[in-house]
């Protein structure tokens, strides 16, 4: 109903309005922002489904070569006023050793979505009430590299004008890049910044540092997107300035999630709260009215788990 009728002092009725719309739209907008426990099927549809259509718009992105190649070239001048250009040096050393240049090849082509695809499903296990929250982050993330695709073209420096880079994916014949070798056409090779090899591994690592209650696991969390980072300029998939526009882009993603759910994805409890009924009886009027409170599973002192704890 959304008006009430009420008697005057003349003894006429009249209708007078009720507002219940505002109320129920709070309701309805704070049961969106309450994490819920996720389904299984849901989410394997709902990454699918995203996956594809972040691969589908970043591929559509005009291949702006020319554009690209002076951003590149714009990049590599202002690493060098700044003294950090020191992506080529690397990518020769580490080149030079066979066996680790392989190996980052395929770190590059595989971690970058075993290690995200792990841990979305050790927060689904373990940490269902965070687990929301965070996929929120990862995908406000990587939406909005997307403008960062189509704003800002650039090439990745084994791509460069008169540079000496060496495309290590090509000279080892490893399947280290989707876009080199036979796999460059189902890709958009001048979306390089910002770099989501960061953006995703960062939130692994601070999501694995923060939740895991074991030492090592911390310290693996610590060290993955560092490792990341030294493989993005090894391979010359990336600049260091690359890296800076993943963690801007996760920055963001953290923003996104912190504002809609009123706190930081990794404060929120770690198991959903369930509903159960309880009677509750008025005072003074004899009448007894049923409400609903919320209840959770006991939390342990210690709110975190084991990697590998279900």
């Amino acid at each position: 109903m959304t008006e009430t009728t009420v008697t005057t002092q003349d003894g006429h009725a009249r209708a007078v309005p009720y507002a219940v719309a505002a109320p129920q739209q709070r309701g309805f907008l704070r049961r969106l922002r309450t994490p819920r426990r996720p389904r299984i099927w849901f989410e394997i549809l709902l990454i699918g489904v995203s996956y594809w259509t972040y691969s589908l718009i970043r591929n559509a992105v005009p291949e702006q070569r020319g554009e690209a190649l002076r951003n590149a070239d714009w990049i590599w001048k202002a690493e060098h006023g700044l003294g950090i250009a020191v992506e080529e040096s690397v990518n020769h050393a580490v080149n030079s050793v066979t066996w680790l240049i392989v190996g980052m090849n395929y770190y590059y082509a595989t971690l970058h979505f075993v290690v995200t695809l792990g841990v979305l499903v050790w927060l689904f296990r373990s940490h269902p009430g965070r687990y929301g929250a965070t996929r929120l982050v990862l995908f406000a993330t990587t939406g909005v590299a997307l403008v960062g695709y189509y704003l800002y073209p650039l090439a990745p420096p084994r791509l460069m004008n008169d540079s000496h880079f060496v495309d290590t994916v090509m000279v080892h014949q490893t399947w280290g890049s989707m876009a080199s070798g036979d796999l460059k056409n189902m890709s958009n090779q001048y979306a390089a910044m910002p770099s989501m090899h960061i953006g995703w591994s960062l939130w692994c690592g601070l999501t694995i540092f923060t939740l895991a209650s074991v030492p090592w696991a911390r310290v693996l969390g610590l060290l993955y997107p560092a490792t990341t980072l030294v493989v993005i300029v090894a391979t010359a998939n990336h600049f260091w300035l690359d890296a800076v526009g993943g963690v801007l882009c996760l920055t963001f993603g953290f923003t996104v999630a912190r504002l809609w759910h009123g706190a930081l994805p990794y404060a929120l409890p770690r198991v959903v709260p369930g509903k159960t009924k309880s009677k509750e009886t008025g005072t003074g009027t004899g009448t007894g009215t049923e409400t609903e409170t919320e209840t959770g599973e006991p939390e342990a002192a210690d709110d975190t788990l084991l990697p590998t704890e279900s």
